[in-house]
């Protein structure tokens, strides 16, 4: 079974600085039939001016994972890290026990466009952490590469929940297919582009939430960026 989320009947928070769109409820963007899909609670799709962002802010309990798609996002937390996240990185910061952080568009003539994603972890409690790393558009195009996972393999980063996070490049007119386990689930998001998911068409800022089905074949109707989430 497949279920679409489209991309234009998500929340949406517009100030001076931001433009966001959230597929699930989110601040005060709330929807008692979208409150999450199993264990991924947050997908918000923001759009930061320059030198707009998020001031410090604290959080518990999440593991929160950025993924910028264009520009740079400058990053500070309470554990001391300072970095600058560019197109194609991603972050994965565990709150656990609670953490503070700020998020600020780096550029002050670019705007940064970027997925925040929040996870519930397995356990509440965790110990605070923090990983980020780069991932090529050559990793990514043509295949679905693992960005996070809870054992961390293949150079992922290691995210505290059953869940699997891949990020895919492909280019108008080639296709990739994915084998979800016995009892297991997956929600695409489209970040870019149009793609057809099991004979149904999917543009920029759709979801999918995809259960019961073994194979997801996944064809490109135009040059398209996607994650996918493999979820227990």
């Amino acid at each position: 079974m497949i279920t679409i989320r489209h991309g234009e009947d998500r929340g949406r928070v517009v100030l001076d600085w931001l433009d966001s769109r959230h597929s699930f409820s989110f601040g005060h963007y709330y929807d008692p039939k979208h409150m999450g899909f199993r264990a991924l609670r947050v997908i918000n799709d923001d759009r930061v001016s320059p030198g707009g962002g998020f001031a410090t802010h604290p959080h518990r309990d999440m593991e929160i994972i950025t993924y910028v798609l264009d520009g740079t996002l400058e990053h500070a937390d309470s554990l001391g890290n300072g970095s600058v996240i560019r197109a194609g990185e991603v972050q994965r910061m565990t709150a656990g026990t609670g953490v503070t952080h700020s998020e600020f568009n780096h550029s002050q003539v670019a705007p940064v466009h970027l997925l925040q994603i929040w996870i519930l972890p397995a356990e509440k409690g965790l110990a605070p952490s923090y990983e980020q790393r780069a991932f090529t558009p050559e990793e990514k195009r043509g295949g679905l590469t693992l960005v996070a996972a809870r054992d961390g393999r293949d150079g992922a980063l290691t995210v505290h929940q059953d869940a699997e996070i891949y990020a895919a490049l492909l280019d108008a007119g080639k296709s990739v297919s994915h084998r979800l386990a016995a009892g297991r689930h997956a929600w695409l998001h489209l970040a870019h582009g149009a793609v057809v998911l099991n004979g149904h068409a999917l543009t920029e800022g759709d979801g999918a939430a995809v259960s019961d089905e073994e194979v997801l074949a996944i064809s490109a109707e135009t040059d398209a960026e996607l994650l996918l989430f493999d979820l227990a």
